[in-house]
């Protein structure tokens, strides 16, 4: 069993409190390590941390049914660390040496500075990740083992076993362990992406981007991908609509790739921990664009959140996903775009968050690739996002959608097929702090909602909408009106101006009433001017 918390320190009741506990856990290494090293360090230890409580909550489970069935404890003890009893039930197998209580009682004794056993408290962290991967086949390969090297001070890695020590990630009260940890990890995730500033963006989406994409998509079974995973919120966003639309998870097998080694190891751990079978990321990272590692496997959906504007590439002219024109060497926008359409499905559907100039651009060939996908039909939506939503970079970004099939049918009950909805939706949002904006749940809804009313289907609510273009947000506009605007997709240029709305005021009226008020401020203005005058003299006085 994990130990208790020591007396005179309270193990954290909230989630807040728990997400407060262990980021202070991660500041213990500030300063000491590089920021993606100690955030490697610690994403481990939770993960760790996590998969030892769980191990040690469902042991318990199993020793009271085995008992209450009349077993007696040898025949108890020969059947409790049988691991079909923990997979079943999706709980990872978590060897002796690797659980949590072993490490906190044996971490001090092997700590720098301390006389014990020659393995330091990191060895035996190594080990433990070791041990668990090998338990586990689906974790192998995947856990960092860091924790013995030179440059991090084993007294401290003492020091957040210890507050570590303190959190219990427990089914016990209204979270389930598996809940609470995706949580928790989720939180780091964002803290670290903050932190580690343009190198956070390639690891990390923000939340609310990420859950227009699934809002709109409603992706509900089949195949989802993401050609870029990242940290795979992608995935964590999907299953999470399902649970909120009582959709069943099972239904969806998720497949991704990533071409950095860390980040690769991320998304597997992240989709551990929200109990989604991580098999469809790989067997190890690769590049998308050298090595497809889905070859031939059509989707039934994709949502991406490519790098923007990578001028270095792996480029073949050759390859055959170049369906509507080869790419530019500077620019891998439109490499990104075709290989996510050469995934689909023939019902297959898509949102891809983009830089603003994908939908402008006629550099190289740029532009004659997006006019022949809006002649193909492909594009189903253009989004235009507010400015700040992305902390690693001020690059305006947009969210393409497509559809395969815009036809009347299982996808929506209007047939859309040559038309394109465009909505200008730079207004939304709220500022979180000074350099970041989100999207509220309510903007979220009002996006998704205005898609879901132009192809005919409900709202999340169950009501069924009907579409309307609103000036100013949103219309529906037909191949031939864009083919006039040479294939330029930025919806300001087709949403037009809100309607301002007529008070009744005559216009002659209304300018004699402004008139009046201007004048009236320059007055109150220059009597407030004489007052700060003779405060300042009384003052000098």
């Amino acid at each position: 069993m994990p130990p208790r918390a020591k007396k005179g320190r309270s193990a954290p009741s909230t989630v807040s409190e728990l997400k407060n506990t262990l980021w202070k856990a991660a500041d213990r290494l500030r300063g000491s390590l590089p920021a993606s090293r100690y955030k490697d360090v610690i994403l481990g230890l939770v993960f760790l941390k996590y998969v030892s409580d769980a191990y040690d909550e469902h042991r318990e489970t199993v020793h009271a049914e085995l008992s209450g069935q009349g077993y007696d404890e040898d025949r108890i003890a020969g059947l409790i660390d049988d691991p079909a009893t923990y997979r079943q039930h999706g709980v990872f197998v978590v060897p002796p040496a690797a659980r949590w209580s072993y490490l906190a009682a044996n971490a001090k004794g092997g700590s720098a500075g301390h006389t014990g056993p020659a393995r330091t408290v990191g060895r035996l962290i190594d080990e433990a990740m070791e041990s668990v991967m090998e338990a586990n086949p689906t974790l192998r390969g995947t856990l960092p083992r860091l924790y013995d090297g030179e440059t991090l001070d084993q007294r401290r890695l003492c020091e957040l076993l210890d507050l570590f020590d303190g959190a219990r990630f427990s089914r016990r009260g209204e979270h389930r362990t598996r809940d609470l940890m995706g949580e928790v990890y989720e939180y780091f995730l964002g803290r670290f992406a903050r932190a580690e500033g343009k190198r956070g963006g390639e690891f990390f989406t923000p939340p609310s981007v990420v859950k227009v994409l699934v809002e709109v998509l409603e992706p509900s079974s089949g195949r989802v991908y993401d050609p870029c995973c990242g940290s795979g919120g992608m995935f964590v966003q999907t299953e999470k609509f399902l649970h909120e639309h009582n959709g069943d998870p099972a239904d969806i097998a998720v497949h991704g790739q990533e071409s950095n080694e860390e980040t690769w190891r991320m998304a597997t751990m992240n989709l551990a921990v929200h109990g989604i079978d991580n098999s469809g990321l790989g067997a190890r990272w690769d590049d998308t664009f050298a090595r497809d590692r889905h070859p031939g496997v059509r989707m039934d959906y994709v949502l991406a959140n490519p790098p923007f504007n990578i001028k270095h590439w792996s480029r073949d002219e050759r390859d055959p996903r170049w369906r509507f024109g080869v790419p530019p060497a500077h620019n891998a926008n439109f490499a990104w775009i075709q290989h996510i359409l050469s995934k689909l499905g023939p019902t297959g559907s898509a949102g891809v968050v983009l830089a603003n100039g994908s939908m402008t651009s006629r550099s190289g060939t740029e532009g004659d690739i997006r006019a022949r996908i809006v002649e193909a039909d492909l594009v189903s939506c253009m989004v235009a996002l507010p400015t700040q939503l992305f902390r690693s970079t001020g690059i305006p970004v947009c969210l393409w959608f497509f559809s395969r099939d815009k036809t009347a049918g299982p996808g929506g009950a209007v047939d859309r097929s040559g038309e394109v909805l465009f909505i200008d939706a730079r207004d939304l949002g709220h500022l979180v702090d000074r350099a970041e904006r989100a999207l509220s749940d309510d903007d979220i809804a009002r996006i998704a909602d205005t898609y879901r009313a132009w192809r005919g289907t409900r709202s999340a609510t169950e009501r069924k909408l009907v579409y309307e273009d609103e000036p100013g947000f949103c219309r529906s506009v037909g191949l031939a009106g864009i083919r006039a605007a040479d294939h330029v997709l930025t919806p300001g240029r087709y949403v037009g101006t809100p309607e301002i709305e007529d008070d009744g005021e005559p216009v002659d009226e209304r300018i004699r009433r402004l008139h009046t008020e201007l004048l009236a401020a320059f007055d109150e203005s220059a009597r407030l001017e004489k007052v700060v005058r003779a405060q300042l003299e009384r003052t000098d006085g």
